[in-house]
């Protein structure tokens, strides 16, 4: 479904991404992990054309997405929840959930794509009329993935769903992912805590520097001395 091949990307004169490879099928929840500055917001950026690569290729359901603006890629089916979160503070809850029901044709109804999406995180009913100025941090994810979800996409990027929460709110969080998982979707999620990470996971990436060092399960990795000290910053990836 997403393939991504010897991606390199720089900003400001620095190389964020070297040459990265990830692949995503269908259905599946990958996720791509590694610490706060190894690329992987960047990864999430160019996915989206906010970033344009200087070499290598994004490819969604084969059509190339290098070059394509963000509302392009989007109406493709790839639904974004960024880190931050930010939710609209002048609309309810309920408009901003249905905002990408506006701008992507589907299938489905508005309602049905709003509905979806509250049955992932249903708590969000009791705060439809609440203005998003008025949300917590752990509403305003919710809200976000929830609208990221609305779109009615095939492939669904969340960049760091868990950073900055409570710990009450993490399980509320992670049972929303495993919910979209169950629908069929596919999800790449980035993050940084491996702890943080569901045990449903089918594959992880683990990127150093804007490089990949690790590919397969949640096991095999945490098995790997080498790889979790990478991760938990306590090394760095040595380069040739």
């Amino acid at each position: 479904m997403l393939k991504i091949s010897g991606l390199k990307v720089d900003i400001a004169g620095s190389r964020i991404l070297n040459g990265l490879d990830l692949t995503v099928e269908p259905g599946e929840l990958v996720c791509l992990i590694g610490r706060n500055g190894a690329g992987k917001t960047t990864t999430f950026r160019t996915i989206m054309g906010h970033r344009q690569p200087v070499a290598g290729s994004i490819s969604f359901k084969g059509q190339n997405l290098v070059g394509l603006p963000t509302y392009k890629i989007a109406q493709l089916g790839i639904g974004y929840s960024p880190e931050e979160s930010d939710v609209y503070g002048d609309l309810t809850v309920a408009d901003n959930i249905a905002l990408p029901t506006w701008t992507r044709p589907s299938p489905l109804s508005e309602e049905d794509r709003i509905e979806r999406s509250l049955k992932v995180f249903p708590k969000l009913r009791q705060y439809l009329a609440r203005g998003g100025q008025q949300l917590s941090g752990g509403e305003r994810k919710m809200v976000s993935v929830a609208r990221a979800l609305a779109l009615d996409p095939s492939l669904l990027l969340l960049d760091e769903p868990f950073e900055g929460l409570s710990p009450a709110i993490i399980p509320v969080i992670s049972e929303g992912i495993a919910s979209i998982r169950a629908m069929g979707e596919a999800v790449l999620m980035a993050e940084s805590n491996v702890h943080h990470l569901p045990d449903y996971v089918d594959r992880l990436y683990v990127v150093e520097r804007g490089e990949m060092i690790f590919e397969g399960t949640l096991a095999q990795a945490q098995a790997d001395r080498a790889v979790m000290r990478v991760i938990a910053g306590e090394v760095e990836l040595e380069h040739a």
